[in-house]
């Protein structure tokens, strides 16, 4: 049918109703992408060296030809794949600039009846509005509390009262501690991490504040962009306290059915901060089901690393706010008030 070119603020309209299409090799799409896309790749990790070696070496036409050889026989191939995927035959479509890659399955597609709108400048446009748009200014509350403080749980009970959150552990796919990956999906690279973000961040409103758990700058092995970081640790932060016997509770509702083997291998990463002794006793109760004992164990470092982190590295206004023995209501209700409390 046709292609028609678009811009960014285009391709934000219409991909409320239309599916995306990436281009790009699987290796790239894997390292970084626009969210909700589908891979269909012009030319394979292989073929996008050999093609990108032979641009360099002896120039565009010759590097146009080598591409052609080798999509050519497949031309077929990835009409039928298209039709498969996406039968309605309506897409957004885009390649790492916009350039060949995307004009190319552009033309395929839209010679089978196709409508295609490709997204001018392609991946790289996108890119580019996402690493800013996570280092822009935000008003921010920062939720603390030691470990098993059920901090996660919180922000989305607060979510749920209309409070703006966002959920870093959650875009990454990692809890934040040793054992933060255990059952958890692959972790985004960096940059898919901050496309996570950036699309998170535009749901919000920028004059309401976010809320947003404490958390150092790595969360596994995600980095949170730099000036996002800087404004965490400048912002108000209220620090939950609960009793130990509450912590150790949540703690292992969390992470007592995780396999024994994930949860040991975890523990011996910790061995040269915990000590000899407190590792072998940590990975016995773990071999020996008594989950509370190794909870107990391993909170007594948290505990120490969390108190040192909260008054060297805090610039922020920090609110300590009491909720042992009270509901999860009230635990709402009282986050709340401190809030404004943050902002008087």
């Amino acid at each position: 049918m046709t292609e028609k070119l678009i811009s960014l603020q285009e391709f934000f309209k219409l991909r409320k109703s239309l599916p995306i299409l990436d281009a790009r090799s699987e290796g790239e799409f894997a390292q970084s992408h626009i969210p909700e896309a589908i891979n269909l790749p012009i030319l394979t990790n292989q073929e996008r060296v050999l093609v990108g070696t032979l641009y360099k070496e002896k120039g565009n036409q010759e590097a146009i030809l080598k591409g052609f050889e080798l999509v050519g026989p497949r031309f077929h191939s990835i009409q039928k794949e298209a039709l498969q995927l996406l039968p309605e035959k309506k897409i957004l479509l885009y390649c790492w600039r916009g350039g060949m890659r995307s004009q190319i399955l552009s033309w395929l597609l839209t010679m089978v009846g196709f409508e295609v709108f490709r997204l001018q400048g392609g991946y790289k446009t996108y890119r580019t509005f996402t690493f800013e748009e996570v280092r822009k200014t935000r008003q921010m509350i920062i939720l603390g509390g030691k470990t098993g403080s059920a901090k996660t749980l919180l922000l989305h009970e607060l979510e749920k009262t209309g409070e703006q959150i966002i959920d870093l552990e959650g875009l990454a796919n990692h809890k934040g501690s040793s054992f933060g990956a255990i059952g958890q999906a692959p972790q985004p690279s960096v940059e898919q991490f901050e496309n996570l973000l950036a699309e998170k961040l535009l749901q919000t409103n920028p004059e309401i504040p976010i809320w947003v758990e404490n958390e150092s700058r790595k969360i596994g092995r995600t980095i949170l962009p730099d000036r996002f970081f800087e404004q965490m640790q400048t912002s108000c932060l209220i620090d939950i306290h609960k009793s130990e016997e509450d912590r150790i509770a949540h703690i292992a509702e969390e992470y007592g059915d995780l396999p024994k083997d994930e949860l040991i291998a975890a523990i011996k990463r910790l061995g040269k901060r915990l000590g000899g002794l407190r590792t072998q006793q940590a990975i016995k109760d773990v071999e020996e089901g008594n989950n509370e004992s190794w909870i107990a164990n391993l909170l007594m470092y948290y505990d120490k690393t969390y108190d040192f982190d909260l008054q060297n590295h805090h610039k922020n206004t920090i609110y300590r706010l009491d909720l042992e023995g009270k509901s999860l209501s009230e635990h709402v209700s009282l986050l709340i008030q401190a809030k404004q409390q943050c902002h008087d």
